[in-house]
């Protein structure tokens, strides 16, 4: 019998069959509404009152003018900074740990992938508990003979505070990816730098970290997302405060929409965020040229 010959067309359509469901749930739920968030950010728009008033660009001199939002462009920029580099840090740093075969170590690695899966806000209220004047972390330090502070509520301890809450809260899913790129690096390669006389920190800067460099770029990406949308810790934890110190763009911007009702005012500040977070992502990507393993 003569063999059937592939259809093209079928083929396509059947793709575009799986693909569409996808690329319709973003164009609904996500292109479809950013453009409405454009929309808005050029007028004064109240709805309680139904009061749209278009008013060009005055959300966004207004926007620049605002002493509250260059403060929280800082503190975000601040949180997400110190976010990115304790999380990568850690998460490398326990994954080479948690990368030998050694009797018990599954069980280690659920303990530090699980605060993954806990509750946002369940993890920030045992935060909340521990980090309070009489809370379980100056409890500690009084045992060792040291006076702790307030710390959600000093200027100077408050953001670090929540960066703390946010690695620890992320860092396992970090860990797991590092494990998968440390099991893929061959071993040979590690045996023959050794035999070569390298030690196992030169081992490690020379072969394993450009070998996993693309899961870098891929963790720094997303823990720099995720860093520029926290809000439910801010939110729990320290409302903004003290003053603006942990007031980030997306604690600003619920504030202004839902407290101030201002939506269109917002919605600038929604558009500013999204811009930075396009341009923080884009410079990462552009810069795996330079030290990702086989770009070119």
């Amino acid at each position: 019998m003569p063999s059937r010959r592939p259809r093209p067309d079928g083929d396509r359509w059947l793709g575009v069959a799986f693909v569409a469901p996808q690329v319709l749930g973003v164009i609904i739920l996500g292109v479809v509404p950013f453009l409405f968030v454009i929309w808005y950010s050029f007028n004064e728009w109240r709805p309680l009152t139904g009061e749209m008033k278009f008013i060009g660009l005055d959300n966004y001199s207004r926007l620049f003018a605002d002493p509250t939002f260059s403060a929280s462009v800082i503190a975000s920029l601040l949180f997400s900074a110190g976010v990115l580099v304790l999380n990568l840090v850690i998460a490398i740093s326990l994954a080479v740990l948690l990368n030998r075969r050694m009797k018990g170590i599954t069980a280690f690695r659920t303990i530090f992938f699980s605060p993954v899966v806990v509750s946002v806000v369940a993890w920030s209220v045992t935060w909340g508990f521990l980090l309070a004047p009489d809370g379980g972390l100056n409890g500690a330090l009084r045992l060792l003979g040291i006076d702790g502070t307030n710390w959600l509520a000093d200027s100077s301890t408050a953001l670090i505070s929540l960066v703390v809450v946010q690695v620890f809260k992320g860092v396992g899913m970090n860990m797991v990816l590092f494990l998968a790129a440390l099991q893929s690096v061959p071993e040979e390669i590690r045996e023959a730098a050794q035999l070569d006389g390298a030690s196992p920190w030169k081992s490690f800067w020379s072969i394993t970290v450009p070998m996993i460099a693309p899961t870098i770029l891929l963790t720094g990406i997303l823990t720099t997302i995720g860093s520029l949308e926290v809000f439910a810790p801010v939110q729990l934890l320290t409302g903004g405060g003290p003053g603006d110190a942990t007031n980030v763009l997306p604690f600003f911007l619920y504030r202004t929409a839902f407290v101030s009702q201002q939506f269109g005012y917002a919605s600038a500040i929604g558009v500013v965020l999204f811009a930075i977070i396009l341009t923080l992502t884009m410079l990462q990507w552009t810069s795996r040229r330079k030290w990702v393993h086989d770009e070119v």
